[in-house]
Parts: structure tokens; sequence; C-alpha cells
């Protein structure tokens, strides 16, 4: 963990050209194939110090830096754990105390030492998050009247399509191959061929979008997937995915190079096989012209792609009258791309090293994850279209989708250790047809009789069964986080939902307490109530319907919950101060305020003890001249002898699927 000086910068590097490339034949309407008459651009970037950016530690994301009360509340675990990588999945680290370099995130702030040149990421840099009142400061300088915004309106215009006008070369390929193009690798998936086929295959009318065509139509090769919600994009964060996921060629094609939509679908099946780690009948290669590829547990073939549109949260969305089921609106946040390009695998060695230099193109707008994936993403600008992120806003994903090793020459890990090959959504893939459908966000239907203040939906579906945990996915979420999101908050009609259903007159031990508190000791004991009665909660399946399906107020918010978030988060857009934070609370988070006494307390980095309810703005670190110079080193008060601790966690949901209470 010493920090680098030396700081290079590297341009013209090649990353094996063409091999890297988006590269192959196009295909016409009828299934044949031509030579593309696009000269191909080899991906060039730079090596570039994170110095650079006015947050040169934009991979650790706002919620790393929350108090987890005392340890009553372990968000750290569903992002940081051994599991994957004890299991040799993907290429991921253990991050939950096996590794002396990297230490245990679930009990330590251990990031990593700054540079001689930078600021300490012991410092909270997400000022919209933790400084809310300074966006709106911004805001009011532009002089915008934010009370003349209809926000179910902008929610439910397209802003996706425009952007993808913009968008050259082939139709069927995601990278133009056009030097200097800022839409360069903006994923080749037209929203008007959206929703996808029942079959969950995104079929097009227009031939020059098709790779082939089959009995239903012109496919396009992409395939949807709908998969258990995960605690950082969910209805009540205010931002909802959807994901498509999309092979190589030749994993579409017969032994004869023909292609064939079984050859596909049973390649699509050996894939979620191999990431789930649940390869079957011995099988050790994948079919058709991809006889010769390998199946290899917890890794994605090369030239798979991913498109992630990042929905905000429109409680009329339910696929009825909307295109979008699941609170997904027409309007995006972001719409990101994935792209793997070289192979890494988990018998290689790694490195923690937090300064390590970035390889990316600012003017093509792609960065290199570290670990084999071109990750590029669109953000909205002032207006609410579509711009190409810029390098350090695309560093936020890379804190996401890096794992095990990193950028040549210097190593760099700032991955979370539960992704699979740094992706997120295709492990948690609810099973068989189910899962190869739109993201609907556990089946979501609108109640159109809801008043504005009330909850707006209902769910139809299940709590899957955690393969390792034995328990219900959510429930887990619930038994550790005791909130609706990694930030450990609780939605104010979430709260009162368990405020009215989790009392002694419904036969609970207790009546659950609310957040109100003038000491620290006080605080420890009604968190500590909080964690008991949630799980007596989930222990008698009371966060379950009579049917089964998860409570509503548990996972979607009310529509003035929901419009009241994106007009807030319409205020970073407006501002343009991504780089800052895109979570914007109106106040503080309790979550960021400190409530530590005794030996349990620590002071700022220079000294100056915290007063009781102070914003937490900084962490001390090591200072000694050691391996461990400048790392973080305050404890996160999670026991790791106490129940709130799993060092083990895997996120991958039984097979085939059960469910809680069913």
């Amino acid at each position: 963990m010493y920090p680098v000086f030396l700081l290079v910068f590297v341009s013209g590097l090649l990353f094996f050209g063409c091999n890297g490339s988006d590269s192959g034949t196009a295909s016409s309407s009828d299934g044949s194939s031509s030579a593309s008459a696009v000269q191909e651009a080899p991906m060039i970037g730079e090596f570039r110090g994170r110095t650079l950016f006015e947050n040169p530690y934009a991979n650790i994301p706002a919620q790393c830096y929350i108090e987890t009360s005392f340890g009553t509340q372990n968000a750290c675990l569903f992002c940081h754990s051994n599991a994957p990588a004890i299991k040799m999945l993907g290429n991921t680290t253990p991050q939950a105390g096996l590794d002396t370099l990297i230490g245990n995130l679930q009990t330590e702030y251990a990031f990593g030492p700054a540079d001689r040149f930078s600021v300490s990421p012991n410092i909270n840099p997400w000022e919209n998050t933790l400084y809310p009142h300074k966006l709106d400061e911004a805001f009011a300088a532009t002089g915008i009247d934010d009370s003349k915004w209809d926000m179910k309106s902008y929610v439910q215009s397209d802003n996706w399509s425009v952007a993808y006008a913009k968008k050259q070369g082939s139709k069927t390929r995601s990278n133009s191959n056009v030097l200097d193009d800022s839409f360069r690798l903006f994923p080749a998936l037209n929203p008007a061929a959206l929703p996808a086929d029942e079959d969950g295959f995104v079929r097009t009318q227009y031939s020059d979008e098709a790779l082939f065509i089959d009995v239903k139509g012109h496919n396009t090769g992409w395939r949807a997937l709908n998969f258990m919600p995960y605690g950082i994009f969910t209805p009540h964060t205010g931002s909802v995915s959807g994901v498509y996921i999309r092979m190589g060629e030749k994993f579409m094609k017969d032994q004869n190079g023909s292609f064939s939509l079984e050859i596909y679908k049973a390649n699509l099946e050996l894939l979620e096989q191999a990431i789930q780690d649940r390869i079957e009948n011995n099988a050790t290669t994948y079919l058709g012209l991809a006889s010769d590829e390998p199946l290899q547990r917890g890794l994605y073939p090369l030239k798979t792609e991913f498109a992630h549109p990042l929905h905000y949260v429109d409680v009329e969305a339910d696929g009825t009258t909307s295109k979008f089921p699941g609170t997904r609106s027409l309007h995006v946040k972001e719409i990101r791309y994935m792209y793997k390009w070289e192979m890494h695998y988990p018998t290689e060695p790694y490195s923690k090293d937090e300064n390590a230099p970035l390889y990316y193109n600012e003017k093509e707008a792609w960065i290199d994850s570290g670990a084999g994936w071109w990750l590029s993403a669109w953000i909205e600008d002032a207006q609410g279209e579509l711009r190409a992120q810029k390098p350090e806003e695309l560093m936020q994903c890379v804190g996401c989708h890096s794992s095990r090793y990193g950028f040549e020459p210097e190593q760099f890990n700032s991955g979370t250790g539960n992704t699979i090959d740094t992706v997120w959504s295709f492990s948690r893939k609810f099973a068989g047809d189910l899962g190869w459908r739109e993201m609907d966000y556990l089946g979501y239907e609108r109640n159109r009789s809801a008043a504005s203040t009330q909850t707006a939906g209902s769910a139809h579906r299940g709590d899957p069964i955690n393969r390792d945990a034995k328990v219900g996915e959510y429930r887990k979420f619930l038994n550790h986080v005791v909130g609706a999101s990694l930030y450990g908050d609780m939605p104010s009609s979430m709260e009162a939902y368990l405020t009215q259903t989790i009392t002694k007159a419904n036969g609970y031990s207790d009546n659950f307490p609310a957040l109100t508190f003038a000491t620290s000791s006080e605080l420890k004991q009604i968190q500590s109530k909080r964690l008991e009665l949630m799980r007596e909660f989930t222990a008698k399946k009371g966060y379950l319907t009579g049917e089964g399906f998860i409570q509503a107020p548990l996972l979607y918010p009310t529509e003035a919950e929901s419009l009241g978030g994106a007009k807030g988060y319409r205020k970073v857009v407006a501002t343009q101060r991504f780089t800052k934070g895109k979570d914007y609370f109106g106040t503080p988070l309790f979550t960021y305020r400190y409530y530590r006494e005794g030996e349990e307390g620590f002071t700022h980095i220079d000294g100056t003890p915290y007063t009781f309810g102070e914003l937490i703005t900084d962490r001390p670190y090591h200072e000694e001249e050691s391996i461990l110079w400048h790392v973080g080193k305050v404890l996160t008060l999670i026991d790791e002898e106490g129940d709130n601790y799993d060092p083990m966690y895997l996120p991958i949901m039984a097979f085939p699927q059960m469910y809680e209470g069913q």
C-alpha cells in the first residue's frame, strides 16, 4: 500500500488493435455476412495520473463513508466478502480479511493512501450527498425556477432515442470504429426495438439493425435480463436498471457458420451456468461454431457486451401503458456499456494500489476497467439530453467494475469482492425463462387508485432463496442493513409501514422504535432493538404477503417520494456536478453523522474532536512509516465475532428457483 510517486503518461498504446475491437462482419437481413465498409480504428488510450482529477478516488462510492450504527447496520458485506475469491469465481479479490494488503473492508474504513499530489481518500469527497445545501446553492446560482418543473412529464420523455440517433457506423455494432467519436461505444440497441419479446430477445423492424432472422423476426442478438434487485439501484433509491446482454457472433452460429437461435439460446444458458457456478453435465465448451471456446467458471468469453440503461423511477411504469415495466421511466439518467476485450484469470497475481494511473480515451469516452472490460457511459447534460461521460465520471464505474488485476505498468485494485467477473446482474438472474425478460423489479404492478402519499404499487414475486445463505435474498439484506439501500437509510413510507406493522399488538416482542435519541448509548440501544425486531419480522415472514410476495412498502416509493427524488436529482443534472455525487437527499443522512463516544470514537485527521451529531467529513489514518502508511485505521464497529458480520456472502440464488414462504 505504499503510495506511488511516479505517474507515467503513455500515449499511443495499442490494446492489441483490432483483436480487441468490436470487429467482425455485418450481417444483412437474410442472415448472410458481408465485409464491413467501415475501416476499423484501434482502441487507443493514454495512461494518465488520477491527480488530474478533482477527486482522485472517485472509485470509492459515497456509500463507503457511512457509519454502521455501532455495527447494527452492515451494508458493507453486500460488496465486500471473501466467497467469490475463495471459490475462484471470476477474478475477484478477498475483501473480508483474507488478504493483508486489502484488509477487512467490513470491519475497517481501510481506504488506501494518497500520493503526495492529491487529497486523502479518507476525506469524504461526495459534496452533493454530504452537504446537500451546497448543491442547493449551486442550483440557485443557475437562476432556474424548479417550481415550474413538471417532473412527471420529464421522466416520461424520451432522451435515449435522441442519443441513439447520434451513433455512427454499422447499426449492428456497438463500436463505431470512428476515431474521436464521443459516441464510439454507444450500444447498438435501438430503444425503438424495446421492450424485448417474451423470450427476452430484442427484435427490430429494421433489417440493418439485425444480426440474423429467426422465426419471430429480425434478431439483434441482445437479450434482456431479469434479476433480483440489488441495494444500489431499486425503486426506493430513485434509480432502476434495465440490463441487456449480447455474446459474440460465433456463439450465435452452428458448426456450419449459419445463425441459429437454438444454438445461441443454449450458449446463453451455458454462460449462465458458468457465472452462477452450476455447470451441468460436465460441459467443457460452448456449442456450435463456438465449440472451440472453453466454458470457464465465473468468466465471460471475449466480445461479451452489456447495455445498461439507468432509469428514473416512474411509478406509472408497469409495462401496461408504458414501454418499460418495473417503475422504469422512459427518460434515462444514463446509458452504460461494457465490452469484454481481454481475459483475466483468478490464478494471476494482483496487488492493491489505489494510486495507479488509469487508461482511457477522453474524446471517445471510454475507460479500461483494469479487469478486461472497456467501460463507456453517457449521462444527462444540463438540458436532459445524453452526453459522453468525462474520465472522472467514468472512474466511478471503475470502482465497482474493476477487480483483481489492473493496469500496466502499475496494478490497480478497487473493485468489489462480490461481483462475478466484475458484473453484478447476471449472477443474480432469475432462473429459466423468468430471467430472460425485461427487468420488472419483482413483477411491479401499479395501484392506480393509490393516492400520491401511498405506496404506488405492489410486487407479484417472492423472495428468491440465496443458495449459500439458505434464506431469501431480500430477507438477508433487511436482516443486516435494516434499511432500504446501501446507505442504510429508510424512506419515510417504509419507516411508517414498519412502525405500524411491528407492534406488540401484532404479536411482536416490542414496538418498532423511532430513531429519536439524545445520547450515544440511547442510539445504540434503539438500533440494536430495530435490528432484533427486523429479524423477528422477517423470520415470521411478515415481510411477505399471503401470496408470498414481498410487501410493497419495502420495495416501492409513493408517487410523491419518487417525483421528489427525481426533482432533487435534476438539480445535479442542471448544475452538472456529477463528480461531487449523484445522490442528493435534501438533508444529510443520519448515517453520515458522528454519534460515537469513548474508546469507539475517533477524531478528525488533524486531531480535532468530533462533536455529537456532527457530519463526518474525514477519518484518521496510520501515520507511522510502514506498509500501512496513510491507510485508514478507523473501525466500523461491525463485530467480527457477531452475527451481523458475514465474510462468505455470495450473491447467487438457488437453482431451480425457490422462494421464502413458498
